[in-house]
């Protein structure tokens, strides 16, 4: 479906890994620190996948629930994005869906009480940035990669962001 991305680190490709922490199967935990999400499994183990993480400063930290996903979605900067970096005006009226889109093959998105919290995780047409802090906030993996987690997080799955 998609080109290899030889040009992402070795190290940020998605394997399975021992998870020794407390949150149960079924959960996504994204360490921003280390620049991996993982979707724990259980019986000690998560699969691991390698992200890009927002700029310092950006990113949602704590709890969060998929509220809502998306194939090929489309985007649109929001208002603070667009006075933190004014060339994303340019976009203010939306980018279609697409292998052009910045959000990739697909989007979770992330939600509190309800309430769309406007945090994704997402796909990237950049995966060399995957292992950066480059983002608005939002938590970017190779097209491969977000393909593969949408297919493994329903709708209600918990998210936490440390």
């Amino acid at each position: 479906m998609f080109s290899s991305t030889p040009r992402i680190s070795s190290r940020y490709r998605r394997r399975r890994v021992p998870y020794d922490g407390s949150e149960p199967a079924g959960t996504i935990v994204v360490n921003t620190y280390e620049r991996y999400l993982y979707l724990v499994e259980g019986g000690g183990e998560a699969l691991r996948y390698g992200v890009a993480v927002g700029e310092e400063g950006l990113t949602l930290k704590g709890r969060a629930t998929i509220g809502r996903k998306a194939e090929w979605p489309s985007w649109m900067p929001t208002a603070s994005m667009i006075r933190r970096k004014p060339h994303l005006a340019q976009y203010a009226g939306g980018v279609s869906g697409g292998p052009h889109n910045p959000l990739g093959a697909a989007a979770l998105y992330l939600y509190r009480g309800g309430q769309d919290t406007l945090f994704r995780l997402h796909g990237t047409n950049e995966p060399w940035l995957i292992g950066q802090a480059v983002s608005n906030g939002c938590i970017r993996l190779t097209n491969e990669d977000i393909v593969d987690l949408y297919s493994r997080a329903p709708v209600g799955t918990p998210v936490l962001v440390i």
